[in-house]
């Protein structure tokens, strides 16, 4: 069996795949290969599928699969998995830590001190404590950021279409009532063709004045139109994110040139710890794939 390796994942994960076979990061080999390891890089179309014709599993190291045409490759019987849980704590980290950016003014203060500026009185700071948050989705990062809100003392309501109670938060299948009068949003959302600007005008003014809206799910949840327009009218205070339409976006993008906004270069799941996570989680799909495991 041949493992292709098509996108950067934890040196260390080659060696420990050798014993189902051999391993490879040659994407010539494409058409040989019986298993192929991806994250965001790759796109594994209905063209790249039938590219490989031997192909029997696609891993997708990490939490969306939004790269992979699904229903391509179970019309041709190969088997999708990605690894949902090893990410969790490396995206949650990552997206609470752009929500404490913005109300400490970290950004602003780093950059004022690089240009030789002392900005301290014109720097006013707010703090999350006692400020409402609203968790858009609740699967497995959001639960690690609402395990920090929590710790700084944030009042939480979530929003889902699933009756299931949820521990951390309350509840609501209407959005617009979820984010009401919420001053943080954190949206943990995947791309669908429901969740496609889900974030528009509507949800954006049920928010309270001056909202600090926070992406680590996917960029293209957001209407990018309507979040530049709260951000020049002052509705939304900030919006950070480490999520585009495409990685990188186009230079046309609108939120690249508008005002407060925080952003990156989509870090959230490439910390070290949830690389090896990663390779741990795709070793034992693997293992089980092999075993007959459903």
């Amino acid at each position: 069996m041949l493992i292709l390796i098509s996108d950067a994942f934890d040196a260390s994960l080659a060696e420990k795949l050798k014993r189902f076979g051999e391993v490879t990061t040659d994407k010539d080999r494409q058409a040989e290969a019986e298993v192929i390891l991806i994250r965001s890089k790759t796109k594994a179309t209905k063209e790249y599928i039938d590219a490989a014709p031997k192909l029997k599993l696609i891993i997708r190291g990490g939490v969306g699969t939004d790269n992979i045409d699904k229903v391509h490759a179970k019309e041709k019987g190969i088997v999708v998995h990605n690894t949902p849980k090893a990410s969790s704590i490396a995206v949650g980290e990552l997206a609470f830590a752009l929500m404490l950016a913005v109300p400490n003014r970290l950004i602003e203060g780093h950059n004022s001190m690089k240009e030789g500026k002392w900005i301290k009185k014109e720097l006013k700071r707010t703090e999350l404590y006692g400020k409402k948050l609203c968790l858009v989705g609740v699967g497995n990062i959001a639960t690690e950021v609402a395990i920090r809100a929590k710790a700084f003392g944030m009042e939480l309501t979530a929003y889902r279409q699933s009756d299931k109670p949820y521990e951390h938060a309350l509840v609501k299948k209407d959005l617009k009532e979820a984010v009401a009068g919420c001053q943080y949003v954190s949206l943990h959302l995947p791309k669908t063709e429901a969740t496609t600007n889900l974030i528009n005008k509507e949800v954006i003014d049920a928010m309270a004045d001056g909202a600090v809206l926070v992406n680590s799910g996917r960029g293209a949840t957001v209407d990018a139109d309507a979040v530049v327009a709260a951000l020049e009218s002052g509705k939304l205070g900030a919006y950070a994110t480490d999520v585009w339409p495409s990685d990188p976006p186009k230079d046309d993008y609108p939120i690249l040139k508008a005002p407060n906004v925080v952003m990156l270069p989509h870090l959230g799941a490439s910390s070290k710890e949830n690389l090896l996570r990663i390779g741990e989680e795709v070793v034992q799909i693997i293992d089980g794939f092999l075993k007959g495991d459903k």
